[in-house]
């Protein structure tokens, strides 16, 4: 019952939803990671001529088993140093240390975290952690509620539903082209975060190779960071002060919020249509509704949804505040706020699959949205005075709007107004056949367009 003691529900509650997180950014893996870096460095360095290193390949081998051999046991040696150090990265250097002074590679620890400043092994450390979480766990997410959505457009594609705007009854369209567009809104901002970089620095304590450059003058140090920072997926920003500005990571979570609004406005209709009773709710034995009303089946996965979607962008706006603003060449507020980013995605993930649930619930009630159809006949107002103006009427839609304004009018007053229109005989046949479940345009055709 561990999970009754945890302060956050993301660790608790919603522990099950929010898991695979928790393996890309966990505190154990940016400390595994930054490991990575200390060593690839180490690596990369024998790697360079010009500064005529050497390192065979038993000892290569023995480096990268510090790497391969990194589990939990290991990540708490690191927090132990860190308890005396009180700086998690050095932590992770004296922690090398140790391993390289236990297999006899003393020689090498004066080449751990050389001429390093910790922001370049913490950017590129946190960089491989978004871009994994984004790619193997935020992108499949979205593309799995995408793929529900659009699965759902194609099934309700031809049925006819009275639309509103402004909350009142307006021109009929279907199910299954109002879910096409939620799919295609989120699959288009999901297809720019796809294309966004991730930038990582690796060039010292203000960003000008200042140690690397005393040290071995005639290295080309800019190409081997470079180089470097690009063997791990991201790209390389050359421009920074100490610390890389967090500008790419930020575009990334502005994109993320856009996301994250869309899937709001889904939830946010989904709840007024299940309200209406357009849907209806799969019973779930056993699930309760209401503590005291036993009849009730709350929407709840999309409420819960919209309450998860607005921690994410709250956490976001912090973010997108604060994260690229860093005192002169160096403070440490954005350090503490990024030990927050796996709350984003956590949130976001949490939303996404509350809202995937949500929509395996739904049932459309046809019959309520043929009923309330029929008792809306005055929608076709638009139709009528649409071929009055063709036929060469004027001030059609004023003659429309004195006839249903405001008006309890039924469908066979409209049409006894059409029979004694002088307009062309093909469209009064039109008009005198149309009723607003036939008066869809081409709701359909769009519900069923492949979305790019």
């Amino acid at each position: 019952m561990e999970e009754l003691l945890n302060i956050s529900p993301i660790d608790g509650r919603y522990k099950e939803l929010t898991k695979k997180v928790g393996e890309y950014f966990s505190e154990y893996n940016l400390i595994k990671n930054r490991v990575i870096v200390e060593i690839e460095w180490l690596k990369k360095l024998f790697s360079i001529k010009e500064l005529g290193l050497e390192i065979n390949e038993e000892e290569l081998k023995i480096l990268e088993k510090i790497v391969d051999n990194f589990n939990l046991s290991e990540a708490k040696k690191v927090k132990e140093i860190e308890k005396i150090t009180k700086h998690d990265v050095k932590a992770v250097e004296y922690y090398i240390d140790s391993k390289l002074e236990d297999k006899n590679l003393a020689k090498f620890k004066n080449l751990v975290h050389f001429a390093c400043t910790s922001e370049d092994i913490n950017n590129i450390a946190y960089g491989i952690m978004e871009k994994e979480l984004i790619e193997k766990v935020y992108i499949p997410n979205v593309s799995k509620l995408i793929e529900i959505i659009k699965e759902k457009a194609y099934m309700y594609a031809n049925i006819p539903m009275i639309s509103h705007t402004h909350g009142q009854n307006a021109t009929p369209t279907t199910i299954g082209k109002e879910f096409t567009i939620f799919a295609y809104r989120i699959n288009k901002i999901l297809e720019r975060i796809k294309k966004e970089k991730i930038f990582g620095k690796f060039n010292g304590t203000v960003g000008n190779f200042n140690a690397h450059l005393i040290a071995y003058p005639g290295t080309a140090w800019i190409n081997v960071a470079q180089e470097f920072v690009g063997s791990f997926g991201l790209e390389y920003n050359m421009f920074t002060t100490q610390i890389e500005s967090h500008d790419s990571i930020s575009l990334i979570f502005s994109e993320i919020k856009l996301l994250n609004n869309i899937i709001l406005d889904f939830d946010n209709d989904m709840w007024m249509y299940i309200s209406r009773n357009y849907f209806m709710q799969k019973k779930v034995e056993g699930e309760v509704g209401s503590s005291v009303m036993p009849h009730k089946i709350n929407p709840i996965n999309f409420e819960n949804s919209m309450a998860n979607i607005k921690m994410s962008n709250g956490i976001i706006d912090v973010f997108l505040n604060n994260l690229q603003i860093s005192r002169m060449q160096r403070d440490l507020s954005d350090s503490s706020l990024q030990r927050n980013i796996g709350m984003v995605f956590s949130f976001c993930l949490i939303a996404i699959k509350q809202t995937i649930i949500g929509i395996n619930k739904l049932i459309v009630n046809e019959e309520k949205l043929r009923t309330e159809l029929q008792n809306t006949p005055e929608v076709l107002a638009e139709a009528v005075q649409t071929i009055l103006r063709k036929n060469g009427y004027e001030n059609a839609y004023e003659i429309l709007k004195e006839m249903t304004r405001g008006k309890n009018i039924s469908l066979q007053a409209i049409r006894d107004y059409v029979r004694d229109l002088k307009i062309d005989e093909y469209d009064k046949e039109v008009l005198l056949n149309l009723t607003p479940e036939k008066y869809v345009g081409l709701a359909e055709k769009i519900a069923r367009i492949k979305i790019q």
